[in-house]
């Protein structure tokens, strides 16, 4: 597949992640304090599978990484929102099974090729380990946050959220300008800004 058509499904994941922020920064400094929009969910969940792809098709273990684990956390985030269940079922199917089936039909039919994914010629193994550790710390954030949610039984973003991502992104960010990967450094530069943003809010309301 030709580099311009990876490339846009890279961005066009990376604008629906900022978009997502954007809004929620947004309708967080109207209340005067952190809010999750049910927007921020959906286009949480339609960027994520797009930048699995793109991680696939950059042969990038550490992206599909991320993305694969925080994926069914934004639709139980919809959950406790009550937005998951006002989908038709047939949206709710495709959702939830489509990234499954694609990840056991491409296994079956031997297109994963597992030496590609770990030896790949562009990425050394530190830098393979460095990125998986970032996207690891990144994704823990919304393990995080699934857990409070459930606690709470309302989704929220608790200020262990914003720190997580700051740290993750900053790593994802120092992977990004080794891997010269302009995805990833556009999308997390412009995070680390809205992140520290959050954090002082919250820091903020509980003063």
């Amino acid at each position: 597949m030709k580099d311009w058509i990876i490339y846009s499904i890279g961005f066009l994941a990376q604008i629906l992640f900022s978009s997502r922020l954007i809004i929620q920064w947004i309708t967080s400094e109207k209340q005067r304090k952190v809010i999750t929009p049910k927007t921020f969910w959906i286009l949480s969940l339609i960027a994520s599978f797009l930048l699995f792809i793109y991680g696939y098709l950059r042969l990038d273990f550490a992206i599909m990484l991320g993305q694969s684990l925080t994926y069914f956390i934004y639709i139980r985030n919809l959950q406790l929102q009550g937005q998951w269940q006002k989908f038709p079922k047939i949206v709710q199917y495709l959702l939830f099974f489509t990234p499954i089936f694609i990840v056991i039909f491409y296994f079956n039919n031997n297109q994963i090729d597992v030496d590609l994914l770990f030896k790949n010629a562009d990425i050394p193994t530190w830098l393979l380990v460095l990125g998986i550790i970032a996207q690891v710390i990144f994704t823990l954030r919304f393990v995080y946050q699934w857990i409070h949610s459930e606690k709470q039984k309302e989704s929220t973003l608790p200020m262990g959220f914003w720190v997580l991502s700051l740290i993750g992104a900053g790593l994802i960010l120092t992977y990004a300008i080794i891997r010269e990967d302009p995805v990833l450094f556009v999308g997390h530069l412009f995070g680390l800004i809205i992140y520290a943003r959050n954090a002082y809010l919250i820091r903020k309301t509980k003063d």
